[in-house]
């Protein structure tokens, strides 16, 4: 990756540092991360019990997209994860799956608020189990092809996200450099590659 194309990145990463990190009062009930002890029967008799994660009182399902632009270039985006080393992500646009939504739908609509893009085609990549020993949560990959910015950002009050442009040889770059972290980011960009190759 050029280096001045490195060095924007690293700008965009240095403004989302935690610079400091304190315990809020916040009431039980507003917690976004909540579990539930389920009991469960086998056939084979035997029973075992498990605590199963909601998110926001949800499954928690998600979409992934990788934007691909008419130019062929691809858009990442960088916000806060503060809990990674970094403390910073630099990822493929995601969000959650609402109720009643079907997952190329959120796609869509967080394509849309993360990048401002609306894309011609949505091709499905496949889905996995986020963490299948406490969640029913899938992560649906979606590559966006022909994307096109037609709005601004609409994010939530406590989202802080940028995007930047760069190749899909850079991202692939980005990843074996350590830069992109995340499972479903890296999964995506790497089942995308027969896609991208033949989109040429």
């Amino acid at each position: 990756m050029r280096k001045e194309k490195l060095e924007e990145l690293n700008k965009i990463i240095e403004e989302f540092k935690t610079t400091e990190v304190f315990e809020p009062d916040i009431d039980k009930n507003e917690k976004f991360l909540t579990t539930k002890i389920r009991k469960f029967k086998l056939k084979n008799g035997q029973t075992i019990i498990r605590d199963q994660l909601f998110k926001n009182g949800k499954e928690g399902s998600s979409a992934i997209i990788l934007p691909v632009k008419k130019n062929r270039n691809v858009l990442i985006v960088i916000q806060p994860r503060v809990f990674s080393a970094r403390g910073v992500g630099i990822e493929l646009p995601a969000g959650y799956v609402e109720n009643g939504e079907e997952p190329i739908e959120a796609a869509k609509r967080e394509l849309r608020e993360e990048t401002g893009c609306e894309a011609e085609e949505l091709r499905y990549l496949g889905s996995f189990y986020q963490d299948q020993g406490c969640s029913r949560a899938m992560v649906n990959l979606f590559v966006a092809l022909g994307c096109e910015k037609k709005y601004e950002q609409q994010l939530d009050k406590d989202e802080f996200v940028k995007y930047f442009e760069c190749t899909y040889d850079e991202a692939i770059e980005l990843v074996e450099m350590g830069y992109i972290q995340g499972a479903e980011s890296v999964l995506t960009i790497e089942r995308s590659k027969s896609i991208i190759k033949n989109n040429k």
